[in-house]
């Protein structure tokens, strides 16, 4: 693990040790309790990537975390293996023909992303925070966005406020409108508003335009 990137921004520092040991709290009991209920979800996309191509159920990426670190993150792996060429990123696509027979609706559900839920629990995530982002593509996008390194002062989440207004997407357009959802829920977080998130994110769940 290294820190690729830094945020040094005091408006987005975090509340205050209060807010961070509930907010671990609340974590590790979401995690904990997503998993026992999930559990016949998680065991069912396992057997079923299992038997589409013999090749391992899960994936991981380096992606970014609070003040730049890079940890792995865990998904589901509902792509062919070797679906990207070797240092190179790639944008999903609609219909991506990489994307193994059945496998579509785990990504329209995110249950693809189910995995993290480990990465919470080592607490290199959190339920509610900035999605954390490739470091190829945050790369790139620093030469469009200016400072959008300011969304690292928080853990990376699960869910957030930019899923929750806005929802997942892949384009330049797309990503300025995700920092400033994220600007303004790291200037805002509470254990109050953390929780008004995680129960918004339930109905959104379900993402017709998840590629």
């Amino acid at each position: 693990m290294k820190q690729a990137f830094s945020s040094s921004d005091r408006s987005l520092q975090s509340p205050g040790m209060g807010f961070e040991v509930a907010k671990r709290s609340l974590d590790i009991v979401g995690a904990l309790v997503g998993i026992a209920i999930l559990s016949p979800i998680l065991l069912g996309c396992a057997v079923w990537i299992r038997l589409m191509d013999n090749g391992p159920v899960f994936y991981s990426q380096w992606r970014v975390g609070h003040n730049g670190w890079l940890f792995k993150i865990y998904k589901f792996r509902t792509m062919k293996t070797n679906a990207e060429k070797p240092g190179k990123a790639m944008w999903a696509s609609a219909r991506d023909p990489r994307v193994l027979r059945g496998c579509n609706w785990m990504r329209r559900s995110h249950v693809d992303e189910l995995p993290q839920l480990w990465n919470i629990l080592t607490g290199q995530m959190t339920l509610v925070g900035p999605r954390p982002e490739r470091p190829e593509m945050l790369e790139e996008l620093r030469s469009d966005i200016p400072h959008i390194e300011r969304r690292l002062a928080g853990q990376p989440g699960l869910t957030g406020l930019a899923q929750v207004r806005h929802g997942y997407t892949n384009d330049l357009a797309g990503a300025r409108r995700k920092l400033a959802f994220d600007l303004r829920y790291l200037r805002h977080r509470s254990v109050t508003s953390d929780l008004k998130l995680i129960f918004a994110t339930l109905p959104k769940v379900w993402d017709g335009a998840a590629l």
